[in-house]
């Protein structure tokens, strides 16, 4: 198996638990936050829906810089729209993959924001940056979840609202 077909098939897996943690943000709560430094759910669950795009950006190009890309997603009100909006994420990220090879992986990919480097890493390493920041954030939304007494669905395996305890 190439390292490709295994990023392909990590993405699949952690798309299907993605998306069932996704689908149970309500859609009267976008606003709410569980602290002040804390991120809304909108923003946190925003993110995540995002991050399978990141793929796309890695492979595509050399880098992302804050300054000259200020960092936006669209302002996102309900879980249909968020479903949707990860739906389109996962679609791009899976098919700049599906179009790679192992050797597009090689190269460097930096993060940025004007001359302040944040971190120069290989492509396969951002890559695998943004599937960890995905389950990363994804238990961050579990605990926001479980704060509003909403069940949260098993990731790898059943979750305490599934068991019969």
């Amino acid at each position: 198996m190439t390292i490709i077909e295994s990023l392909l098939r990590e993405l699949d897996r952690e798309a299907a638990t993605t998306r069932k943690m996704l689908s149970r943000v309500p859609d009267d709560r976008y606003d709410w936050q569980p602290h002040e430094k804390s991120m809304s759910i909108r923003r946190l669950a925003t993110h995540i829906a995002e991050l399978p795009s990141w793929v796309k950006m890695t492979l595509e190009t050399s880098e992302l810089d804050f300054a000259a890309n200020p960092y936006s997603v669209p302002t996102i009100d309900n879980t249909n729209d968020l479903l949707a909006f990860f739906d389109r994420s996962l679609a791009e990220g899976r098919a700049s993959l599906e179009k790679a090879v192992d050797e597009d992986l090689d190269g460097n990919w930096t993060l940025r924001n004007g001359d302040q480097i944040y971190s120069v890493e290989s492509k396969a390493d951002v890559v695998r940056m943004s599937y960890c920041q995905t389950v990363h954030h994804r238990a961050q939304l579990g605990v926001y979840l479980r704060l509003l007494n909403v069940p949260i669905p098993g990731s790898y395996g059943p979750s305490a609202d599934e068991m019969n305890f």
